[in-house]
């Protein structure tokens, strides 16, 4: 019976792994956290409900797999493009002060080079899980510590490749030689240069049959024995799983069927992912950690504080105000899930020893769960950050002095580049607030009234002339700087019309209690314009439209966060739909009826809809005759029932009527 065993672990793993994500989402914090203390608790080192780790490892190297593939699926050639310059001046910059740094401590306290060097680049890594959690969680992934953050952790995963390849040079196996391993690598880049040529073109035909054949299940097993070949070609290549499911979904992430692919395989992933954690959590010795409390907790608290630190530096050399640059330090301060993944890989090449392992994984498992408790000061490192005083060139403030009853726009992302636009256009004075200094540079020599600037500051504001301003548009994706910064500017100038843009609905309340004068929250924009398209497909004549259309807009959606929804409050459509209507077509020169007389189209006998009008060349000829022509560039209107325009629109444009 002891080959059952495995299932009898998996059982007590998916049965700890309810409740902790349950408990875990309550408090806020990431489950992964959850899962790697789960681990010690059932582990062989605590209450010994699984007593060997073995029998699990194939179906935690699974979970490997899975993450390592849907992080390639989520990254893409089109992200790493879009936030190219952050993920190689940020995430660069990061990963190789992080790493030498590290390297040199480890040397100074006497660690031998190759392990030093090892360790160096586990603790350079951070949680891609946690940070993408702490991020969406504020709604904050497109603000600016988020696209900074975002773009750092995207290089620690690219990087993740290249130290699998390297871990053979730095062995410390004495029957390993150097030029062996060197051309093993070299070999190895090869094979993966080559894996990755070859996938992007026949990866994306594969997955094209596979999706004709409108199976669900054969899309589903089909797409996992791509994943799992993938990493099985690359493991026969001298290369690990994990590199050939980070190359399938690198090229998948192109294809047409990327959602479909992501929403088949997460929950496969998060089942693996959990027996992966906890497997991790398994390998700890809690006595070991009773044992030597004071030094692992030295050095979680040194390795959490070194990493922020390095990143908080970086950032501000970047240009970045200190806020920016504290919350992507605290985001990537801990040591991440792929560090694992590396460490267990280093224990196979002795690059890892037992104690120092265990020190390892202490620490790290310590710094995940430090990081979303100090993230939760986010608020108040804003308000101390705000207190610090703004350095803004003179002709910036000498541009700002000028103007009265202006507009302030915060944010130069889409929205507010087009209202800017528009706003000169029109000849209405307005001033731009931006936090990237990028784009502050490039737009200010392209003429654009833009100032660099946290507008939750109330320094910032006071230069922006908010006191003189008519409004301020809030076009940015920052909830907590947004309720700051509209906190701050109704108190300088409360009569200020305050309109912000916001991503959800949940907002809108505090938005308004804060004194916003508008809130448009892009959830239900995207309902109305549903709402209004549908309306349209059905004749809805266009007054009535914009009326139901205002109606909802009325005080903020209200009408719309109801539970309910009064329909009374509308006008009667039903009634609107059983009256006649009339619509214009345009005759082009594919109408199947050119050249033909009304009579012999005989539009009423067929739809039930007549022709009261054509217009051609700018005059409108009523009530045709049966003997009138129907000309390409002609313009008809028809007039019937929303059931017969229907009808006469098909034929018109050579339909077959059923």
């Amino acid at each position: 019976m002891n080959e059952f065993f495995v299932i009898q672990d998996i059982v007590i793993i998916l049965l700890v792994s309810l409740p902790i994500i349950f408990i875990f989402r309550k408090l806020n914090l990431p489950s992964l956290v959850g899962f790697l203390l789960a681990g010690m608790i059932i582990g062989p080192y605590g209450f010994k409900l699984i007593k060997s780790v073995d029998e699990i490892e194939v179906m935690a190297e699974i979970g490997v797999i899975l993450l390592m593939f849907t992080i390639g699926l989520e990254v893409s050639f089109t992200q790493i493009k879009r936030i190219k310059k952050f993920l190689l001046t940020a995430g660069g910059l990061q990963f190789l002060i992080t790493s030498v740094f590290a390297i040199s401590f480890f040397l100074i306290i006497g660690i031998p080079s190759n392990q030093s060097i090892f360790l160096g680049f586990l603790i350079t890594l951070s949680s891609t899980v946690i940070i993408m959690k702490l991020l969406s969680d504020r709604n904050e992934l497109e603000s600016p510590h988020g696209n900074i953050s975002v773009s750092i952790s995207l290089f620690q995963d690219l990087m993740i490749v290249p130290l699998f390849l390297i871990m053979p040079l730095i062995s410390t196996n004495q029957n390993i030689n150097t030029l062996n391993a060197i051309v093993k690598i070299l070999v190895a880049f090869g094979a993966t240069a080559l894996l990755l040529f070859s996938a992007k073109y026949f990866m994306p035909l594969v997955v094209h049959q596979i999706a004709r054949l409108r199976m669900r299940e054969a899309f589903t097993v089909g797409i996992i024995l791509l994943i799992l070949g993938t990493s099985y070609l690359t493991n026969i290549a001298g290369l690990s799983f994990a590199i050939g499911a980070f190359i399938a979904g690198l090229i998948l992430a192109e294809s047409d069927y990327n959602h479909q692919i992501l929403a088949e395989i997460l929950p496969l992933r998060d089942a693996f992912n959990s027996i992966f954690f906890v497997s991790v959590g398994l390998l700890l010795n809690i006595q070991f950690v009773l044992h030597n409390p004071i030094l692992i907790t030295s050095i979680t608290i040194t390795a959490f504080f070194f990493k922020a630190l390095t990143i908080v530096l970086i950032v501000l050399a970047l240009k970045f105000p200190l806020r920016i640059a504290i919350l992507c330090g605290i985001g990537l301060g801990q040591i991440g899930e792929f560090s694992f993944v590396l460490a267990q890989a280093g224990t196979k090449f002795n690059l890892i020893g037992n104690d120092l392992y265990n020190y390892f994984l202490a620490s790290s498992i310590f710094t995940m769960i430090l990081t979303p408790i100090i993230f939760q000061l986010e608020p108040w490192i804003t308000r101390q950050t705000a207190k610090l005083k703004s350095n803004i060139p003179d002709d910036e403030v000498i541009y700002a002095e000028k103007l009265s009853a202006h507009v302030i726009i915060a944010g130069y992302g889409l929205n507010g580049r087009n209202l800017a636009r528009v706003l000169r256009e029109t000849g209405i004075s307005y001033l731009v607030i931006e936090l990237n200094p990028d784009t502050v540079r490039q737009e200010k020599k392209n003429g654009e009234h833009i100032m660099f600037g946290d507008i939750s500051r109330e320094d910032i504001l006071k230069i922006a002339g908010v006191e003189r301003a008519n409004i301020i548009v809030y076009a940015i994706s920052d909830p907590l700087i947004t309720r700051m910064s509209l906190k701050v500017a109704k108190s300088l100038n409360p009569k200020i019309f305050a309109l912000v843009r916001t991503r959800y609905v949940n907002e809108v309340d505090e938005l308004i209690k804060l004194g916003a004068d508008e809130v448009i929250p892009e959830e239900f924009e995207t309902a109305l314009q549903i709402f209004r398209k549908v309306l349209e497909k059905y004749h809805i004549p266009l007054n009535v439209i914009m009326q139901q259309v205002n109606l909802l807009r009325q005080e903020s959606y209200k009408l719309l966060r109801k539970e309910s929804m009064d329909i009374t409050a509308f006008t009667h459509l039903d009634e609107i739909l059983a009256q006649g209507l009339t619509e214009t077509f345009y005759v082009d020169e594919k109408c199947p009826f050119v050249n033909k007389t009304l009579a012999e189209i005989n539009l009423r006998a067929a739809t039930d809809a007549t022709i009261i009008a054509i217009v051609r060349n700018g005059k409108m000829f009523s009530n045709p005759s049966g003997k009138d022509l129907l000309l390409a560039g002609d313009s008809i209107i028809l007039y019937g029932t929303h059931k017969s325009v229907d009808r006469a629109i098909e034929l018109l444009n050579g339909e077959n009527l059923q």
